[in-house]
């Protein structure tokens, strides 16, 4: 927040970044299987425990596809030409997604492989 801007207006900075990120597609591919999930969660009747685990599991997959579209964007604007050094940003910022994406899929193992009798 700038010192010269009210809560008001950091509020509205933000949700103005918010719906920037869901014009974008992977972001959208995230979220919808985020509310999946979700749907899943209220199907299988889950605990109180295992919904905060999901949650913040959901929460930092998309965290991470933020911070990545932002890094991607970012490095786009400072070198439009290919480069390989850019190349190895992007790839590093799509890693954070796959890292947060693999521990979503252990933490849906953990609490769905009993309740759909896989475990």
């Amino acid at each position: 927040m700038r010192p010269d801007q009210s809560v008001l207006q950091a509020t509205k900075v933000a949700l103005r970044g918010m719906l920037i990120l869901l014009r974008e597609r992977a972001f959208r591919i995230q979220l919808a299987v985020g509310v999946v999930i979700t749907v899943m969660g209220f199907y299988c009747q889950i605990e109180p425990w295992a919904w905060a685990l999901q949650t913040l599991a959901i929460g930092l997959v998309l965290l991470a596809e933020g911070i990545n579209t932002t890094i991607e964007r970012l490095c786009d604007i400072i070198q439009p030409e290919f480069d390989p050094k850019i190349g190895r940003i992007k790839d590093m910022a799509a890693g954070f997604v796959s890292i947060a994406a693999l521990f979503s899929l252990i933490i849906a193992a953990i609490i769905y492989g009993q309740k759909l009798g896989l475990l």
